[in-house]
This record gives structure tokens, C-alpha cells and sequence, in this order.
């Protein structure tokens, strides 16, 4: 396992490793996909990449407002999600921000910790 940053300066989860297959947070392990607010982190069975949801990540995390945006980790190499999930994102007026899970889960802490409002989906590693 790779341990990430501990000592974190502002609320909410942060991720503080990565697993084989999955992430840290805090001493919670994950092994599967994450989703991330200001507020809380959630396992994610996260769905093929051809169906991913916008409104199945946002959902859960039941944030109010509405995030700034999201940060989405692809998995073990950065992919783009399809045309359609950047679409759902556009017409609701929110970007996203790619990179593959384990950049995502390093940018996480550094955009939190300017408490930027923003979500994010990591899909899990041992994709």
C-alpha cells in the first residue's frame, strides 16, 4: 500500500493511500471504486465505463449545492468517460476534470484543502 498525505489541515475525508485494488481514507479501506464530497466518502460499484451517470454519482452524495465540479479518476491510466457522461455534465452546467484514480486521489486533498466544492469519482484501480 502506498501511504498518501496524513496530516490534513480542513474537514471532510481525505484519501491517505492507495490499496492494490482501491483506496485509503483515512483508516477505512476501499476496495472497489470512491465517491468523494466535502462531507463524506461512499464505496462505489462503479458501473462500465459506457454506462457511467452522472446523476448515479451525484445522487448518493446528495450534495447541496451543487458541486463546482468533478474530479474523475478513471482508474489505472486516465481514459475519458464517453461523449454522453460529458454531455449529462454540460447540461448541468458542471465540468469535469480527468486523470487517472491515483492522480485524482492526490488532487483531491490539494483542491480540498483550498475548500474547493467539488466531487469526486475514482474507478477503482484493479480495473
Amino acid at each position: 500500500m502506498v501511504e498518501l498525505r496524513k496530516d490534513v489541515d480542513f474537514e471532510g475525508p481525505v484519501v491517505t493511500g492507495l490499496t492494490p485494488d482501491g483506496f485509503k481514507v483515512g483508516t477505512q479501506r476501499f476496495d472497489q471504486g470512491l465517491l468523494l464530497s466535502p462531507f463524506q466518502v461512499l464505496a462505489w460499484n462503479a458501473p462500465q465505463r459506457e454506462n457511467l451517470s452522472l446523476v448515479g454519482i451525484l445522487k448518493p452524495l446528495d450534495l447541496d449545492p451543487g458541486p463546482e465540479f468533478l474530479l474523475f479518476g478513471s482508474g489505472p491510466v486516465m481514459l475519458q468517460p464517453p461523449a454522453a457522461f460529458r454531455r449529462e455534465a454540460e447540461s448541468l452546467n458542471m465540468g469535469i476534470e480527468v486523470m487517472d484514480s491515483r492522480a485524482a486521489a492526490r488532487v483531491w486533498g490539494v483542491l480540498r484543502a483550498e475548500e474547493r466544492w467539488i466531487v469526486g469519482a475514482f474507478m477503482p484501480l484493479g480495473v
